[in-house]
């Protein structure tokens, strides 16, 4: 860690998580999140009302342990940066508000950041800092993407992206399916591992269609249709072996794209981020398939491919060293901000 590297401090509330990072350079200083999961889980699903609630509720202590976990006052900051999207809007907005508030009343630029491009970044406070180009990969709840990456502060381009469900989504919808709580990522990877990956043949969407785009839906009708045949017949419900089908075809699916895309545009890196990047077969597949075709894998730990602040702060602390000039303090939070606008 170099000390006269500025010190930034990120905010992230697109979802249901309320993030605070600090960073200095490519250092990791504080990591403090505040999940309203729990009071989603009762509903299935994130509700964005709730969602937005909760974040006007955490967003103060949530910055204050941050700054106590970093050993620094908030004077110290140097710079804040914000998630201005894509996400949802009200939870944005509260984000977004906050961030101008501080950044206002301590007279310090503000950076207002896109939250898929921060999921690239991140991985420099674990691997250091990333080929210039790499490919990315990001999958969450909201988002399948694939990037090309010349320059994570200047230059990201969308390739390919999911033409209906995403792949968490899917996960949370097949869980609910087999009725096995929310957030349904998490707990389909624990069942799968006492099921067989090929004890149902389940679609693999768009596998080989010549596109870098991906779809789930189909998947997770094939999957409820299969459930309810079975149990209209009477017969037991195998819910590890569906888990695990399941799972495999969607990892299938996204290690074949990402290494297409890699092959195609002769890119040697591929970097994998968002929620669905914490799954355990992903990371497994993804690593084998990546050693068998001369690829090179970086992949951040399971805390930092969810949402957190440590991503705004690590794309905050980019775009400062590359001399990018600040945000407008009168930023707007734009829930469907494309990934090639880098910032607000």
């Amino acid at each position: 860690m170099i000390r006269d590297e500025p010190l930034v401090l990120g905010i992230e509330t697109s979802c249901d998580e309320t993030g605070v990072g600090i960073v200095r350079g490519h250092t990791l200083l504080a990591d403090a999140i505040a999940s309203s999961v729990d009071q989603h889980a009762r509903f299935g699903g994130v509700v964005p009302e709730v969602a937005s609630r909760a974040h006007l509720e955490a967003m103060a202590p949530t910055v204050e342990r941050a700054l106590s976990d970093a050993g620094i006052a908030f004077g110290d900051v140097d710079a804040f940066a914000v998630t201005a999207g894509p996400g949802l809007p009200g939870a944005l907005m509260v984000g977004v508000a906050a961030a101008k508030a501080y950044a206002l009343s301590l007279g310090k630029p503000l950076y207002g950041v896109n939250h898929l491009a921060a999921h690239v970044c991140v991985d420099q406070l674990e691997h250091g800092p990333l080929p210039k180009p790499c490919v990315a990969m990001l999958v969450s709840g909201g988002h399948s993407s694939l990037l090309l990456v010349p320059d994570v502060a200047g230059d990201v381009r969308s390739l390919g992206t999911t033409v209906d469900d995403a792949a968490g989504e899917a996960f949370d919808k097949v869980a609910r399916v087999l009725d096995l709580g929310f957030p349904g990522g998490r707990i389909i990877d624990r069942m799968a591992r006492d099921g067989d990956p090929a004890a149902i043949a389940f679609p693999r969407g768009k596998y080989k269609d010549g596109t870098y785009d991906f779809s789930f839906s189909g998947l997770k009708t094939a999957v409820a249709r299969w459930v309810e045949a079975r149990e209209r017949a009477g017969d037991p419900v195998p819910v590890a072996d569906v888990a695990a089908s399941f799972q495999e075809a969607v990892v299938d699916v996204l290690t074949q794209k990402a290494l297409k895309v890699c092959k195609d545009n002769g890119v040697g890196d591929l970097l994998i981020g968002g929620g669905v990047a914490a799954n355990s077969r992903l990371r497994a597949l993804a690593a084998e398939r990546c050693e068998a075709a001369g690829v090179r894998l970086r992949v951040p730990r399971p805390k930092l491919c969810t949402d957190n602040g440590a991503m705004v702060a690590a794309l905050g602390s980019e775009l400062v060293a590359s001399g990018a000039a600040p945000s407008d303090l009168r930023l707007p939070a734009d829930s469907s901000l494309p990934v090639e606008s880098i910032m607000l």
